[in-house]
């Protein structure tokens, strides 16, 4: 994997993590957790955090980095030692050894104020983004699509989680309507193509369209050459023929 100063933007809920993170320079991530989501793009060289409600004018928001000096596997009775017996005492950590923590030039705040758990990123885009959506760092066809929809102050959330039967979804773009929501997908052409992806893709648009999500579909063709002309007209026919964006997406 190129190296591309390789972040990940992790979750800080309560202020006794954030005690250890800001005092003692460590932050532990559940091995279930990087073979789960993060696999493809481990390990960080840095750590962000994103804030919760608990952290007053600072939350919501990403506001700290630090750079991960090492990595180690530990059992949480290694990293709480003190810690009474319990369910979880044996359960497998990566410790996270951190430089002291850093303030960002701007606070990265989510505007929807939505919880977020792991994010990989990377350094330019830590330190150029203004909102949670500019992170997000899946593809250069998303990216490109992203782009188009801030410019023109269409306000979408990026790999928003949604459960419907028990089942997850993560949107590529979220858009919040006044009569409805749209999703936005922006099909990998070889993925998407592949025949026994069809039924899968079918039952999450199903699902989906229960719960009043109205899917539009964009390949790769039609974002790199259609932007201006299909891809974002498409997306305001729908935007207005919905009554418009949320109050709470502007």
């Amino acid at each position: 994997m190129t190296r591309r100063g390789e972040v990940l933007v992790a979750l800080l809920n309560n202020r006794a993590d954030w005690t250890i993170a800001y005092e003692q320079h460590w932050y532990r991530i559940p091995v279930t957790s990087v073979e789960k989501f993060l696999k493809s793009r481990w390990p960080p060289e840095w750590l962000a955090f994103y804030q919760t409600r608990v952290f007053g004018h600072e939350k919501y928001a990403v506001n700290y980095c630090a750079r991960v000096l090492r990595i180690e596997l530990c059992d949480r009775t290694q990293l709480f030692p003190q810690e009474r017996p319990n369910a979880k005492s044996y359960k497998r950590y990566y410790k996270l050894t951190l430089s002291p923590l850093e303030k960002l030039p701007q606070a990265i705040v989510s505007l929807r104020q939505r919880r977020i758990t792991f994010t990989a990123t990377t350094l330019n885009k830590l330190m150029t983004a203004t909102e949670i959506n500019d992170l997000y760092d899946d593809s250069p066809l998303e990216d490109q699509v992203w782009r188009a929809l801030k410019q023109l102050h269409i306000h979408a959330e990026r790999q928003e989680r949604i459960i419907v039967k028990e089942k997850i979804y993560f949107l590529d773009f979220a858009i919040y309507c006044v009569q409805g929501n749209i999703n936005v997908e922006t099909d990998g052409d070889r993925w998407h193509s592949q025949p026994q992806q069809i039924p899968q893709d079918n039952v999450r648009h199903n699902d989906l369209g229960t719960q009043g999500w109205r899917t539009l579909r964009f390949n790769t063709a039609q974002v790199r050459e259609q932007m201006g002309e299909y891809c974002i007209p498409t997306v305001i026919e729908n935007i207005e023929r919905l009554g418009g964006l949320s109050q709470s997406s502007n």
